[in-house]
């Protein structure tokens, strides 16, 4: 199987939202509902990926999973258990490094990201999805960098402190108003002087131009598809496209079928097909080199021909039938993250080597 580095998963969440008294024994022995798990990944070509650390809607913890809130008239997380969320997450993360027997490693550059797929370690690069678990002086970016995070999405669906973030909506344009607030231009700037990946993929369309026009890095979007296909509000237009192309980015093609299909809708009678035709647009916008695989696993609603990571075999499988090259497919699945990556972190300079 050739291995698939992957630009998004919402596994950590899951985690967080089970009811299993043992969240990482879960992930690492018995498994978990969803689509992601050690033996399922292992089974699979998942090789790693950035696992994002994400507080999980509160209407929606509040409808499926009350269990999880400190009592019933509650009308939204307070900062505290905001911070308690992230921390339990995070907590997840070492743990399934310390308690995996060597088979899962944290890694925080490309080096070790290359080092760990050599020796067939599950490589976890940690993410964090919508930034409002940060204070105005980044003292938190910088406690939560020295614990292994090196990308950061400050918007998710909802405004925080940083700016207005993007909710899914079909058919919309991205352009829904303010971009970053000050505060949020802060953000970006601290991370580009640092090297944080600085992740677009719930940006509206200001707060991304403000982006592209502040960060000295390429502009990633994680998990992220073309609008020209599919006018969903969180999908990127031809012109985002330039300006992802011209800062030597990439964009991570999301399965979520309500990203995917012409029609916006959440349909598991969705073909592995208009995955492809996303990644053939994106490429024609962006070039060969900067399209990789972004799934959103745990997080979106993947079709039944994909069903979990396991389904990357049959996506593969897809490849082949469009007649992709063997480069072409490694690109796709593995070195063009690698090398954003590197793009991002060491200005391209760690001397990177295709890992097959």
């Amino acid at each position: 199987m050739m291995k698939v580095f992957d630009g998004h998963n919402d596994v950590l969440a899951r985690m967080w939202l089970s009811n299993a008294p043992d969240p990482v024994a879960a992930f690492l022995e018995t498994g978990l509902p969803g689509h992601l798990d050690l033996k399922r990944c292992q089974a699979s070509p998942f090789a790693g990926g950035l696992f994002a650390l994400f507080v999980p809607p509160f209407d929606y913890v509040q409808k499926h999973h009350p269990d999880k809130l400190k009592h019933t008239q509650q009308t939204a997380f307070d900062a505290t258990e905001i911070s308690d969320i992230i921390e339990t997450q995070l907590s997840y993360i070492e743990q399934l490094a310390s308690r995996s027997s060597g088979q899962i490693q944290i890694c925080g550059d490309v080096p070790a990201i290359r080092n760990a797929l050599e020796q067939n370690q599950l490589a976890v690069v940690i993410h964090m999805e919508g930034a409002d678990v940060l204070d105005a002086n980044f003292e938190r970016l910088n406690y939560f960098y020295a614990r292994g995070l090196r990308s950061l999405g400050p918007l998710w669906n909802t405004p925080n402190q940083f700016g207005h973030g993007l909710q899914a909506n079909f058919p919309h344009s991205p352009d829904t108003g303010a971009g970053l607030t000050e505060l949020g231009q802060a953000l970006i700037q601290y991370c580009s002087e640092r090297r944080i990946l600085i992740d677009v993929s719930h940006m509206n369309e200001q707060a991304f131009w403000d982006t592209a026009k502040l960060s000295q890095l390429p502009l990633i979007a994680t998990h992220s598809n073309a609008h020209q296909l599919c006018a969903q509000a969180r999908n990127l237009t031809d012109h985002q496209l330039n300006a992802i192309k011209t800062s030597r980015g990439c964009v991570g093609v999301n399965f979520d079928t309500a990203f995917l299909r012409s029609d916006g809708q959440r349909n598991k009678a969705t073909s592995l097909d208009i995955i492809l035709d996303h990644i053939e647009y994106l490429m024609q916008h962006l070039g060969e080199d900067h399209v990789a695989l972004g799934s959103d696993f745990d997080g979106g609603f993947i079709s039944d021909q994909l069903q979990d990571v396991r389904g990357l075999t049959a996506l593969q499988q897809a490849f082949e039938t469009r007649s992709y090259s063997k480069e072409l497919q490694h690109k796709l699945c593995l070195d063009n993250w690698l090398n954003a990556l590197d793009r991002v972190w060491h200005g391209g300079n760690s001397q990177l080597k295709s890992t097959q």
